[in-house]
C-alpha cells in the first residue's frame, strides 16, 4: 500500500511540475501547434485533446498495435527460453547463444529496418505488421536468455548431484530441477520485456509502411503539429507498457507466489 501511495504521490508532483514549466518557462519553446499552442502544452490541453479524440482514434490504433506486440513478446520469449533451455542439455551451444542474443541487443534499429522492408512485405490496410512483431520479439529476446540462463544456472548444485547419482540426464536435470529454480529468474524478465515488446511494436510500424497504429498515428500528429495529439499519444503508449508489465508482475504472482516472496510460497 505504501508503494502505491509513494508511485502516486510522485507521478502527482511530476504532473505539477510538467503543468508549470509548460505555462511558464517553455511556454514559447519549440514549434507552435496547429492550434496556437506551444511545443509543450499543459496536461490540461493533453487530457482534453484525448478525451476529444476518444476511442475511435485509440481504439483502432492501440489495439493493432497492441497485437503486434503480444505476438513478438510471446514467440520472442519462448524462443528464448527454449535456446536457454537447450543451452543446460549442450553446453556447446551457449556461447552461440549468448552471442546471438548480445547481437539481437546491440544491432541498430536504423541498420536492420532497411533489410526488415525488403524481407517482409507491408500489411494490408489494419492488418498486422510483421515488422512491428519481428522488432517486438527482438527487443524482448536478449533479456529473456539473459534472465532464463541465470535462472537456469543457478539451481542448486547438491540437488544437481542427486539427480546425476540416480543415473538422470542432463535433460532430467532440466525437467525436473533447474526449470523450477529458474522460475523468479524468468518471471523477473518477462516483466521487464513486456514494455521492451510495445515499444518494439511502434518502432516496426515506422518502418513497415502501415497506416494504423501508433506509430503512424505518432507521424500524423507530428507531421500536422498536432502536438498535443502527439503527447496523448506518446502518454498512451506509455500507459499501455506499464500495464503490460503490472499484468505480468499480477500473473507471476498467482503462478508462482513464492517467486514473489508472498506468504502463500513461504
Amino acid at each position: 500500500m505504501r508503494g502505491w501511495l509513494r508511485a502516486g504521490a510522485g507521478a502527482a508532483g511530476l504532473i505539477a511540475i510538467w503543468w508549470l514549466l509548460a505555462d511558464t518557462v517553455l511556454k514559447h519553446v519549440g514549434a507552435a501547434s496547429a492550434d496556437g499552442g506551444g511545443s509543450i502544452p499543459d496536461p490540461a490541453r493533453v487530457v482534453s485533446t484525448a478525451v476529444r479524440d476518444g476511442f475511435s482514434f485509440y481504439g483502432p490504433n492501440v489495439s493493432l498495435t497492441l497485437r503486434e506486440a503480444v505476438i513478438g513478446y510471446v514467440g520472442g520469449n519462448l524462443i528464448a527460453i527454449a535456446l536457454a533451455a537447450a543451452v543446460m542439455v549442450v553446453r556447446q551451444l551457449e556461447g552461440i547463444v549468448s552471442q546471438l542474443a548480445v547481437v539481437s541487443y546491440c544491432i541498430p534499429i536504423v541498420a536492420i529496418g532497411p533489410i526488415l522492408r525488403i524481407l517482409i512485405d507491408p500489411p494490408q490496410s489494419g492488418e498486422v505488421a510483421g515488422t512491428a512483431v519481428f522488432l517486438a520479439g527482438m527487443l524482448v529476446f536478449f533479456t529473456t536468455v539473459v534472465g532464463a540462463l541465470l535462472g537456469l544456472k543457478a539451481a542448486d548444485k547438491a540437488t544437481l548431484d542427486l539427480v546425476a547419482a540416480y543415473g538422470g540426464s542432463r535433460w532430467q536435470q532440466l525437467t525436473k530441477v533447474r526449470i523450477i529454480a529458474a522460475i523468479p529468474s524468468i518471471l523477473t524478465a518477462l516483466k521487464v520485456a513486456a514494455p521492451s515488446a510495445f515499444l518494439g511494436a511502434v518502432l516496426g510500424e515506422y518502418l513497415g509502411g502501415v497506416d494504423v497504429g501508433v506509430g503512424p498515428a505518432l507521424i500524423n500528429a507530428q507531421q500536422t503539429l498536432q502536438i498535443p495529439r502527439t503527447w496523448g499519444i506518446a502518454l498512451v503508449a506509455g500507459l499501455v507498457s506499464l500495464a503490460g508489465y503490472l499484468i505480468v508482475a499480477l500473473i507471476g504472482r498467482f503462478a508462482a507466489p513464492w517467486a514473489a516472496g508472498t506468504k502463500e510460497g513461504r
